[in-house]
């Protein structure tokens, strides 16, 4: 393939906001060619009778040789996939001379907590220091999405939800005065698009979150409205649920660990997205619809 005939790569189609975002794809009839790594156990009938000029190639992020092969001939990045392997992908890149890399991180690097946003602070400074080593022109767009939702596999909202409707006395960090910004994971896919297609914008930093902040409390009272329940919410002081949250690590050998999402319940994870709409039109979905649509989806799921 000639340098002249661009080309995507995209990694974490599969997942959640993947999913969204090659619908989006498929919607506006994306014209560039594209290809996809997934890994060997994905479900590749995804892709079955799509519309779209693409390749698929299985393989592990973490595998340089691999990408080595993956990205020959690619123009642009798109990172969907875990922040975890952000670092090979770039390493990888600059080698390729990869003109825009997008990359899909967190908020979470904005943790006052050191153990929560540590590690993501140190992939993002070791990404930098590829880059000013390897001398790359490479241009770098990180997106923050806050809590994702959406999805009855989504790894927040959906455990709120069971939760709510299990317990009819249900425990509160800190009065769940902290405010959140959920977004929902169509939402991202869209706006993966729309960034993608913005060829103008070549470097950013931009949060992705919901269209307005709403606390833990109310938005534990309002699904539970939706769930048509009746429950009863009950203070647990932070200190508290941290120190329970470490037993249960301790008990399960490691195999239930909220000590970090514990520690989230007690800050503020709300953020603004206004560069985001300023700059790509990014306009989020009102919570409240997200919401009564996943927890419709929950009701009908526990019919089957």
């Amino acid at each position: 393939m000639s340098r002249g005939e661009s080309m995507l790569l995209v990694t974490g189609i599969t997942g959640h906001s993947g999913k969204h975002f090659l619908k989006e794809m498929i919607e506006n009839n994306y014209s560039s060619k594209v290809r996809f790594i997934v890994r060997q156990t994905s479900d590749i009938s995804l892709f079955e009778n799509i519309p779209l000029d693409i390749e698929v190639v299985q393989g592990e992020l973490n595998d340089e040789a691999f990408l080595n092969n993956a990205m020959l001939g690619i123009d642009e990045i798109i990172h969907i996939a875990s922040i975890f392997y952000s670092e090979n992908i770039i390493k990888v890149a600059v080698n390729h001379n990869i003109d825009r890399a997008i990359l899909v991180h967190t908020t979470g690097i904005y943790s006052m907590y050191k153990s929560a946003s540590q590690e993501y602070k140190k992939i993002e400074s070791n990404i930098n220091e590829i880059i000013t080593k390897s001398k790359s022109n490479i241009n770098l767009i990180y997106l923050r999405p806050t809590m994702i939702y959406g999805n009855l596999n989504d790894r927040n909202m959906i455990i709120f939800i069971k939760m709510v409707d299990r317990l009819r006395v249900f425990p509160v960090i800190d009065r769940g005065q902290n405010l959140l910004q959920p977004v929902r994971g169509k939402d991202l896919g869209k706006a993966y698009y729309q960034i993608l297609t913005q060829k103008d914008i070549l470097k950013g930093d931009y949060i992705l979150s919901g269209e307005q902040p709403i606390s833990m409390i109310d938005m534990f009272k309002l699904i539970s409205e939706l769930l048509g329940k009746k429950t009863i919410f009950i203070n647990v002081p932070l200190g508290i649920g941290i120190f329970l949250a470490k037993l249960l690590f301790y008990f399960t050998l490691g195999k239930i660990d909220y000590i970090e999402k514990v520690k989230r319940m007690g800050e503020n994870r709300s953020y603004s997205h206004s560069d985001a709409n300023e700059d790509f039109n990014y306009t989020p979905t009102p919570f409240i619809e997200g919401l009564k649509l996943e927890i419709n989806d929950y009701l009908k799921s526990k019919k089957i």
